[in-house]
């Protein structure tokens, strides 16, 4: 065999380079323009620029070395997939300042369900993310080109040299990465930082990898690890003796799931005008907690049900409805069947989005009320489905019928991305803004206020008020970072990572009839939920795995805890690395955050033991019930 030259390597090449080159700077373009990608120091500008280097040149690799009549075949599939990946990632970034995971695209009975949602986010000029695509067909159809001549089969030992150069870029790579964070990779919540640092292609195959691991969590789990789990929990503490001890026993209880509302909205205005003059009105002769935040994930409303009901942690990709549907849970809505109560749960669109018929037996619902259960037609429906106000007059019809005392979780719809309301139902006009989210944002909050009054009136007419606790929280966020800008001006103040943390807060008002109104500032947070209302329901339930905490205890740390290591107390918030001064919130000493730290650590990583080991079926408190 002769000596190879790497000239040879190049020589009809031509089109293997030119793909690369389009690939590698859509890359760069992609992730400087879409995923917002802030370059600081020069060894951020070589990371930008070498990560997709190896994924490329590897896939270009492999490709070269199939047979010549199949590689152009080869060639069109890897740019349509690549750029189907990155387009993937483009809309899901727009929508929620994050990247998809494997987990999601379990989720892809959801897209046909998502309508104007997705149609929201296109943009005319997204072509040009599929023009270098375009270019190479154009080329190829046109046959014996200089860039389509002398097409050729290579062997492994003739790209030696790129194989080698892929293997120094990788090293460079990495060793920048770990310059820029250290332990990078033990960081698989930070998506963001993730594909800063080791770029788009290679996050998703780290992402395949840490999928094909937890799914083996299940396999090697065992009651040991379960134990362990457990004893380092340990009991909660008895508080019957507190005043708050059972002063709503055997009321019915409505649980209101708010789509998508923050905590900011409440007792504000927008071009002068109330945007919640119902809940302000309710709050104050009602619990609110006015530090509560939202701890969802990926899974969104179903994480929001997820940490409502288990007092667990979500995943920090995908959701737990989907990924662990079959895994055994002694949720609230058992809890309550096993101590008399009807649980059902109510909601005006189909019923397998979020994967929700599958999932609620696994929580033990009696009964799931779906689109079918309700008159839905092209008047009374928008968006995701029927309109709020006419769910919540038809809601109570069903909740007339049920045996007392039930549990009953409403989850509206209307104040869904991408906020579309008809004229007829706005009640407030929308805010002149560039984020023409932000501006639709505040009259669906205004109309699903609207909707909660509404739900009040049919529950006295129905002569359920009196006799029912109801609860209103806030899901999840509804604006995303990638409106900051316009929320500053709304606002009126800098959106630091400090204010963006603030703003996860979300509503939670527990009203009872009859009681006193109360405002309670400590910090709290969804996972907080389950033990909370089991207090206020004077249900005593032994050797729960729980990770949350009774709100009304005094003797409970103020700690919340965000699933992607975020967390706050009354003293100090930690996100993005830095530690700032609740009080202030200006950057301080990240010593002042170091303490909780490993507590944080501790607790995401418990819950996520046992949801990827299914470790409640090892409970044998469970199967005595």
């Amino acid at each position: 065999m002769g000596e190879i030259k790497v000239k040879d390597i190049y020589k009809g090449q031509q089109i293997f380079i030119l793909v690369f080159l389009l690939l590698w700077g859509k890359t760069i373009l992609v992730s400087i323009t879409e995923f917002q990608t802030s370059i600081q120091n020069l060894n951020q500008w070589m990371i930008l620029v070498l990560n997709p280097w190896c994924f490329l040149i590897v896939f270009l690799c492999l490709i070269s070395m199939r047979n010549p009549i199949k590689q152009h075949f080869y060639l069109l599939l890897f740019m349509a997939t690549v750029s189907c990946i990155l387009y993937a990632n483009i809309l899901y970034y727009r929508v929620f300042t994050d990247f998809i995971t494997i987990p999601l695209f379990m989720l892809g009975g959801n897209l046909s369900k998502l309508g104007s949602s997705i149609f929201s986010i296109i943009h005319w000029y997204d072509i040009v993310y599929f023009s270098d695509l375009i270019l190479i067909i154009f080329l190829l159809q046109k046959g014996k080109t200089t860039f389509t001549d002398n097409w050729k089969k290579f062997k492994f030992t003739e790209l030696s040299p790129l194989f080698t150069v892929v293997l120094i870029v990788l090293i460079v790579n990495l060793g920048l990465a770990n310059i820029e964070r250290p332990q990078l990779l033990s960081r698989s919540f930070d998506r963001e930082l993730l594909v800063k640092n080791v770029g788009i292609y290679n996050y998703h195959l780290y992402d395949a990898y840490l999928h094909t691991n937890a799914r083996a969590h299940r396999v090697l789990a065992s009651e040991e690890e379960f134990s362990r789990i457990n004893d380092s929990i340990g009991e909660k503490n008895d508080l019957s003796q507190l005043d708050s001890y059972g002063i709503a026993k055997g009321k019915n209880v409505i649980l209101i799931a708010a789509e998508s509302l923050q905590n900011f909205v409440i007792n504000n205005t927008v071009n002068g005008e109330e945007i919640t003059p119902f809940l302000n009105e309710l709050i104050s002769d009602s619990i609110y907690f006015e530090e509560f935040y939202h701890q969802t994930a990926q899974g969104k409303s179903s994480d929001a049900e997820f940490l409502m009901n288990n007092s667990l942690f979500p995943l920090s990709r995908g959701a737990v409805f989907f990924s662990h549907a079959s895994n055994k849970y002694h949720a609230l809505p058992e809890i309550m069947n096993n101590h008399g109560y009807f649980t059902s749960s109510l909601h005006g669109n189909n019923g397998s989005f979020w994967n929700r018929n599958l999932m609620y037996r696994q929580l033990g619902y009696n009964r799931f009320y779906t689109q079918d259960d309700y008159r839905i037609d092209r008047e009374n429906s928008v968006g995701w489905g029927l309109k709020d106000i006419k769910f919540m007059e038809q809601s109570v019809g069903h909740l007339s019928h049920m045996p007392q005392p039930f549990y009953a979780n409403l989850i509206t719809l209307t104040n869904h991305y991408p906020f579309d309301l008809d004229e007829e139902d706005m009640y407030i006009g929308r805010y002149n803004s560039k984020s023409n989210t932000l501006n639709k944002y505040f009259p669906t909050v205004r109309y699903m206020d609207e909707s909660l009054k509404v739900l009040f009136e049919n529950l006295k007419e129905k002569d359920l008020y009196e006799n029912s606790m109801i609860i209103i929280y806030g899901d999840h966020n509804g604006i995303s970072a990638n409106h900051n800008r316009d929320m500053s001006t709304y606002l009126e103040k800098e959106i630091t990572p400090f204010v963006e943390t603030e703003l996860q807060q979300v509503p939670l008002i527990i009203h009872i009839p009859g009681m006193e109104g109360k405002v309670i500032s400590t910090v709290s947070g969804q996972i907080d939920f389950r033990p909370t209302l089991l207090h206020l329901l004077g249900i005593d339930e032994e050797k729960q795995t729980i990770l949350g905490n009774n709100l009304f205890s005094r003797e409970r740390e103020d700690l919340v805890i965000l699933r992607d290591g975020s967390f706050i107390t009354d003293d100090v918030v930690y996100t993005n690395e830095h530690c700032y001064s609740k009080k202030t919130g200006i950057q301080t000493d990240n010593s002042l955050c170091l303490p909780y730290k490993e507590n944080v650590k501790k607790q995401l990583n418990y819950s996520d033991r046992i949801i990827y080991g299914d470790l409640l079926r090892f409970d044998k408190n469970l199967h005595e019930n």
